[in-house]
């Protein structure tokens, strides 16, 4: 009997990098002999997220997680590496008039500060009605007056609401003015950079309701990314945890709570305080991130970790596969941990 074809990712990553220029001008670096400095925010990151899915990417600040949203929106041109999106090559689309507008429509970002993210001389009805008008989707202010009715509804505000300002609304309303707006264009694709972040924890739990709603009744596929495990339990399929611009691991959500595989995601995860731990003495994420400027040889990791001998002070592990789950370790890959 033969297999069922599994349906292409919607979403697929392959080796991406970003790599900035952060040199002094280049009279300073010639009169003090200072050598170039790039920083590595991105270093090979490969990851695939199914229709309808979302992927949660983990890790402490600084880790490249938002530099990731950005090359998957296109703000931001990949120093090497694909993006693939329904099949066709996403970074060259972007790149193209045609192209950019169809990516633009079916891919859409979520920003984390709510207070930032919404221009505040415009009323409501501009900002989620800007994509609908900028797209050629409505034609006439009636038609755009139900529509983003229509929208603020779908994230439990009301039509009356389009006539006010930001600074009328509290933080989580104002998030959810920036779902209405990312959904206005009907997106099968929605990148969240830490959407819930700036908001109290009880808020926080009414807007990320509101997008699961919202991507069972759309069939929406999200990336999402914060620091806040607790936040990713609760909304992903699958967890990326990166590490000084890599994916250190790569597992189902339940795997990764369950059965954490690398020293990393076990220092992170357990330090988290747990209801029944009363008593336990927590362990502390040890040590303090590696400039990102000058990192370490070898595994990123192996100052920090208990587990790291000499080859991982001296070869980078890759992101290999072990019963399901990917992990860049020496110390997992050896059988030592």
């Amino acid at each position: 009997m033969s297999a069922i074809p599994q349906p292409a990712p919607l979403v697929q990553a392959h080796d991406l990098a970003k790599t900035f220029d952060v040199s002094p001008p280049w009279l300073n670096r010639v009169l003090e002999g200072k050598p170039r400095l790039l920083l590595h925010a991105v270093d090979g990151v490969s990851f695939d997220i199914a229709r309808g899915q979302t992927l949660a990417l983990v890790g402490e600040s600084g880790c490249g997680k938002s530099t990731v949203a950005r090359l998957l929106v296109g703000l931001y041109r990949p120093t090497r590496g694909g993006l693939q999106f329904d099949g066709q090559d996403a970074h060259a689309a972007f790149r193209t008039r045609e192209g950019h507008n169809t990516l633009r429509r079916r891919i859409q970002m979520i920003f984390q500060d709510p207070y930032a993210s919404l221009n505040p001389r415009w009323i409501v009805e501009d900002i989620v009605g800007e994509p609908l008008k900028e797209h050629g989707i409505v034609t006439d202010e009636a038609q755009l007056e139900a529509r983003v009715g229509a929208l603020l509804q779908s994230v439990g505000l009301a039509p009356q609401d389009m006539a006010k300002y930001p600074h009328q609304f509290s933080g989580g309303q104002r998030q959810r003015i920036s779902i209405a707006r990312a959904l206005a264009t009907q997106p099968d694709f929605l990148v969240c950079d830490e959407p819930t972040s700036a908001l109290d924890v009880s808020v926080q739990a009414q807007v990320l309701n509101i997008m699961k709603d919202l991507q069972r009744q759309h069939g929406l596929t999200y990336l999402f990314i914060s620091h806040n495990l607790a936040v990713v339990r609760h909304v992903s399929d699958q967890v990326g945890v990166m590490y000084l611009g890599r994916l250190v691991e790569l597992a189902g959500k339940n795997h990764l709570f369950d059965n954490p595989r690398h020293p990393y995601t076990r220092m992170l995860l357990d330090a988290i305080p747990k209801m029944h731990d009363i008593g336990r003495s927590r362990t502390p994420v040890s040590g303090e991130v590696p400039n990102p400027l000058n990192p370490p040889t070898g595994c990123t990791f192996h100052p920090r970790c208990p587990h790291a001998n000499a080859r991982c002070k001296a070869e980078r592990p890759a992101l290999l596969s072990f019963q399901g789950v990917k992990v860049a370790c020496h110390a997992v890959e050896e059988g030592r941990i």
